[in-house]
């Protein structure tokens, strides 16, 4: 199992996750980043791309 992280004191919300993997994270009514932090199906390569598209290098993952 996947477990991912953001630090949101370090997140700007650039939303370059929601693009890599939109399937892990979105932006709410208030441009907010949620995410899921325990996403089941999502396609590894996309979070990878989201891990290296963010510019503040505000995500992480566990694998368990």
């Amino acid at each position: 199992m996947m477990r991912v992280t953001v630090d949101m004191t370090l997140c700007q919300t650039h939303a370059q996750c929601v693009f890599a993997a939109p399937e892990v994270f979105s932006l709410d009514e208030d441009d907010a980043l949620v995410y899921d932090a325990t996403p089941d199906d999502s396609d590894p390569r996309a979070l990878d791309e989201a891990i290296r598209a963010c510019p503040v290098q505000a995500i992480t993952v566990d694998e368990t």
